[in-house]
């Protein structure tokens, strides 16, 4: 495979990392004041799920692995993992807890989801940027607030606490920004 350099990795990009094969969880590029720039990134091996922080300079390169994405969609969670199934070959893949869990609170039922597979393995899922959810839980607004705090707390159908207008009901569908969990408007 080509090298890449560590500049221009990204999450989700899978690299081998001293014969394991991994995915890139986290990448920054940091640049101290008077020192040379460095990466410093977080990688997970597919093989035994194990993290690993990795500091190099942002000249360093590493071998790329080619990841293949596939759409899936969310079926259930039991004892073995979650399983997503394979639309067009109805394939059940079980995916490990260690990989769900950093998307735990996105996951709904029938929800199609993108997998992406580093040498036939599931290393990362993919999330749509934006997503529908139903709000569970949100506490009356408080007539008049508007003034000091136009957000409140609300809990979305699968757990996700984030932050709504004051008009928000239980019920009501919202499209969620999956990047970092924010209220984008009513669906």
């Amino acid at each position: 495979m080509a090298s890449t350099p560590i500049i221009s990795l990204r999450r989700g990009h899978a690299v081998r990392h001293n014969g394991d094969v991994c995915v890139v969880i986290s990448h920054e590029l940091k640049t101290p004041p008077r020192m040379a720039s460095y990466v410093q990134m977080s990688i997970r091996s597919v093989a035994s799920k194990k993290v690993s922080n990795l500091r190099m300079t942002s000249n360093d390169s590493m071998e790329s692995v080619m990841m293949e994405r596939i759409p899936h969609e969310y079926s259930y969670k039991d004892s073995a993992g979650d399983h997503f199934l394979n639309s067009e070959t109805f394939d059940d893949v079980v995916v490990p807890v260690e990989i769900v869990d950093a998307v735990r609170d996105y996951l709904i039922e029938g929800q199609a989801y993108t997998l992406l597979f580093a040498d036939g393995v599931v290393a990362d899922i993919e999330l749509p940027p934006s997503m529908e959810m139903v709000v569970a839980e949100a506490p009356e607004g408080v007539k008049g607030d508007s003034a000091n705090n136009s957000n409140k707390t609300v809990t979305m159908e699968t757990g996700l606490v984030i932050q709504a207008p004051l008009f928000i009901n239980p019920g009501e569908k919202l499209l969620i920004k999956t990047e970092d969990g924010s209220y984008m408007s009513r669906a």
